[in-house]
């Protein structure tokens, strides 16, 4: 077979398609072109056990080198610059060309840069890329004794759980009005929030940032919107990111918010396609449009087309979105997408709290804090047809999520 499938990205959906192609017996050349030096990672511990010296850097590869030369998985270290679509082929930035039967555009996304003056100064730091986690394990290691976290969403708040592990004063500043405004329920906001300051950690809502406050070429605060002036050994912005679609514009792929794919995953040229954070794809039977920042689902939908590559299954992609946070002894999961929900019910107990979040009366999606039960549950009864809880049965005292999924099941 004389195919080649060129993948762009080596993160969580460019490897695990890489790897599910051989996995299901693609005998094609297979090229995975990812312009970080070293072995494809894991993102998910660089905010958490990868910080704390919980978890060695072997530990972060997918896979040893030497899967990839006996998987017959060509690995080149280089950042695509331009696709020419007309001659199938991508041209790398050390001048070579990589030709293409099948492109596949896993580019993921990148940090959003904090738009205020003195942003790009020594002691202010992102967290993204294990050279970022690197960086910021070094700097945390040299007397920091106070931290200011820009963003209050998940890789802000991990972050914060770690420093305050470490010891350091932590204060969390977020324009929005709650922790996790744009991804959460008010009353998961408000569990998280809780839990944290009893820990130590400082929140400042509704403030943004106005710039950072250098001394000597390094940053030793920030100056916020509301003319407050904080302190700061080490700040770390997490104002989250864009996504990488640079070449699918320039190529002259449909573009917004993303690379826009079909259920089938192509995009507008029937020879690419993409996947994870990068692409903007239909979200399930609703037919919405839907960009998410998710392993979960960035491995989803490189098994979908790894399948497709090789065994001809042209499924759509209908997986249910599900997510996951670590701050400190909390563990969130998320199942569904809460977005447009109109309606919060709340299920706690000692252990924690879920919250099912109905939209028009429609369950749509689970949050569980250290209830893993419900996650899974949620998962399972979100992926079938059977009945969901109204609003009215989640409310009632004896109410158990997993007797919902039982009865799909018969």
């Amino acid at each position: 077979m004389n195919e080649r499938i060129v993948i762009v990205g080596a993160g969580h959906g460019g490897f695990q398609l890489a790897a599910s192609l051989r996995q299901s017996g693609y005998a094609g050349a297979v090229i995975l072109v990812g312009d970080e030096p070293g072995l494809p990672y894991q993102r998910p511990p660089l905010s958490k056990a990868y910080l704390l010296d919980k978890l060695p850097l072997s530990e972060l590869f997918f896979r040893p080198e030497d899967f990839f030369s006996e998987s017959g998985i060509q690995r080149v270290t280089a950042t695509a610059i331009d696709i020419d679509r007309k001659k199938r082929r991508v041209l790398l930035d050390r001048g070579e060309a990589v030709e293409y039967d099948r492109l596949v555009l896993a580019t993921g996304a990148r940090r959003r840069r904090l738009p205020v003056e003195g942003a790009d100064v020594d002691g202010v730091h992102g967290l993204a890329t294990l050279a970022d986690a690197d960086k910021l394990k070094s700097a945390l290691r040299v007397g920091c004794q106070n931290a200011i976290i820009i963003g209050a969403g998940f890789i802000g708040l991990e972050f914060a759980s770690v420093a305050n592990l470490l010891g350091l004063e932590v204060t969390v500043v977020d324009a929005a009005s709650r922790a996790m405004a744009r991804a959460v329920s008010p009353a998961v906001s408000a569990f998280f929030e809780a839990h944290h300051s009893r820990q130590g950690m400082k929140f400042r809502f509704g403030e943004g940032v106005a710039s950072i406050i250098g001394s000597g070429g390094r940053a030793k605060g920030v100056e916020t919107s509301s003319g407050q002036l904080l302190s700061a050994d080490i700040i770390v912005t997490g104002i989250g990111v864009v996504p990488n679609d640079r070449l699918a514009r320039a190529a002259g792929l449909e573009v917004e918010n993303g690379i826009i794919v079909d259920a089938q995953l192509t995009t507008s040229d029937p020879n690419i396609f993409a996947i994870g954070d990068c692409c903007n794809f239909l979200l399930g039977s609703s037919g919405a449009r839907c960009r998410l920042e998710s392993v979960q689902n960035a491995t989803d939908q490189a098994r979908l087309l790894a399948a497709r590559f090789a065994k001809d299954q042209f499924a759509q992609y209908d997986a249910v979105p599900w997510f996951w946070s670590d701050q400190g002894s909390l563990k969130l999961q998320i199942a569904g997408v809460s977005a447009g929900c109109d309606e919060f019910v709340q299920v706690q107990d000692v252990k924690g709290l879920s919250v099912l979040c109905f939209r028009h009366g429609v369950l749509a999606a689970v949050e569980s804090i250290n209830r893993p039960a419900d996650h899974m549950a949620a998962r399972r009864l979100l992926a079938s047809t059977g009945r969901r809880p109204t609003p009215v049965e989640a409310g009632l005292k004896d109410f158990d999520l997993r007797r919902f999924t039982i009865e799909a099941a018969a």
